[in-house]
């Protein structure tokens, strides 16, 4: 599946460059000037993509490794990854980062193994939505439990880097990934 802005940005490529062509036959050099101009407009669309793409790659990466420290409970990790307002969202209720990272410490659930099964991010400002399908293999209670979700990470970009605003658990109907 194609990203809508790589299909915008193509788009944009494609008019520039019929732009700059009937804007330069009136030059000396008119293929000359099409073909820097091309080149420069390449350039700049593979600039704009690389970012993007890297901002979503960083996220991918922060969301995988949040879940081994959420397997390892490492609440020193979690903590700086948490921002400060954090909510977290359970079958059980919501609360906080705070008891978000006590429950952790403590054990009363521990996210023993997150099997990922897809992932989504989309990236609006200085936000990012990261979509996972997993099948959660969880300690809660003291009891073993194996289930699927949709969870819906919201990141934060702050100058120190992201920060995790928002965890959502929403349990599937079914086992399907």
């Amino acid at each position: 599946m194609v990203d809508k802005s790589v299909i915008y940005l193509l788009c944009l490529c494609i008019n520039s460059m019929r732009f700059a062509a009937n804007h330069t036959t009136k030059s000396k050099y008119p293929m000359k000037n099409l073909l820097a101009t091309s080149i420069l407009i390449f350039v700049s669309t593979l600039g704009c993509l690389g970012q993007n793409n890297s901002a979503e790659q960083e996220i991918i990466q922060l969301s995988k490794n949040k879940w081994q420290w959420m397997a390892d409970k490492n609440v020193d990790k979690l903590s700086q990854l948490f921002h400060e307002k954090s909510v977290f969202v359970h079958m059980g209720g919501s609360w906080g980062k705070d008891r978000e990272v006590n429950i952790i410490k403590g054990g009363m659930i521990h996210y023993k193994k997150a099997d990922i099964h897809s992932v989504s991010v989309q990236i609006i400002d200085s936000t990012a939505i990261l979509l996972n399908r997993i099948t959660l293999l969880a300690v809660v209670g003291g009891n073993e439990v194996t289930n699927p979700f949709e969870v819906t990470e919201v990141y934060i970009k702050q100058a120190k880097g992201w920060r995790l605003g928002s965890l959502s658990f929403t349990k599937l109907m079914t086992n399907n990934q």
